[in-house]
């Protein structure tokens, strides 16, 4: 009778390991399409080019390349070459960063748009707009360059022809690496989550000493940067949910990949979701 419980057991949780991937291919094709179609349209209608929907469209990549990398190479586990594997590791982190910092930049444009129109003309230029998606790339890709280039230079010669079940803590085997990351990742949520309290509170104080017909936009704007703060919340918890995984493997395997298949879609694809079905569509 154990024998025919374990084996019941072994089936069913291999079953429902066969389809969650499944289900992922589902909702990320879904995505893949949606994000395809509103970028097409970006690049094909020039009244498009303002600055919200330039920062938009950046969202939209930012996305697009991160849902199309991060189910095979955070959610199926193939071993891969470390060297490769380092590489997508460092271009998935600059992903990661730079989706909220995009999120900061469009949460300052609608600030400047609703409390101070009268600048916002000659503040929302396509100059300043290059320079501001370059500073987000400048800034987001510093940190992953840095683990990058640290993490080999501790990596003995014998590891660099070996084969990983890819994921960012291989660059992370030194601890000051690893601490080093955690508190800037930790000190750049802080900087953002403010910086979007803040031009919230202000959106909200413009709100109630505009006039009637200003109302409808200072609302729509107050929405918006509501919306960006849940996104950047989801997004920066996803870097909490490795401490909430990991203790679960000691427990249970099943429990482990059911928490993170969970954490998976609410913490990675959900957010990634808000813009394209709220804001783009």
């Amino acid at each position: 009778m154990n024998s025919t419980g374990n084996n019941s057991s072994s089936t069913y949780s291999l079953k429902t390991l066969n389809e969650k991937p499944l289900i992922v291919q589902l909702v990320v094709g879904i995505l893949l399409y949606v994000n395809g179609l509103m970028i097409f349209t970006f690049l094909k209608k020039e009244t498009l080019r303002e600055t919200r929907y330039v920062l938009f469209a950046q969202t939209l990549f930012a996305d697009t390349a991160f849902i199309l990398f991060e189910p095979l190479w955070g959610f199926y586990q193939y071993p891969v070459h470390i060297i490769p594997c380092c590489m997508i590791c460092t271009l998935m982190s600059f992903l990661t960063v730079c989706t909220p910092l995009t999120l900061v930049a469009k949460c300052l444009e609608r600030y400047v748009a609703i409390s101070l129109p009268l600048r916002h003309a000659s503040i929302s230029t396509p100059k300043n707009t290059f320079i501001g998606l370059l500073t987000i790339w400048v800034v987001s890709f510093v940190l992953p360059l840095f683990i990058f280039i640290g993490s080999f230079s501790y990596f003995p010669r014998s590891v660099m022809f070996s084969y990983v079940v890819c994921s960012v803590e291989i660059m992370l085997q030194v601890k000051w690496l690893a601490d080093m990351r955690a508190v800037t990742l930790q000190l750049l949520f802080i900087m953002m989550f403010c910086i979007i309290v803040s031009t919230n509170i202000k959106i909200m104080i413009a709100a109630r000493s505009a006039s009637s017909e200003n109302k409808k936009s200072t609302n729509k704007g107050r929405k918006t940067v509501l919306l960006h703060g849940i996104q950047l919340l989801l997004c920066m918890a996803q870097l909490i949910t490795p401490y909430i995984e990991m203790p679960l493997w000691k427990v249970d395997v099943m429990i482990f990949v059911n928490v993170r298949y969970s954490n998976f879609l609410l913490f990675v694809i959900l957010p990634r979701c808000l813009s394209p079905f709220i804001y783009g569509l």
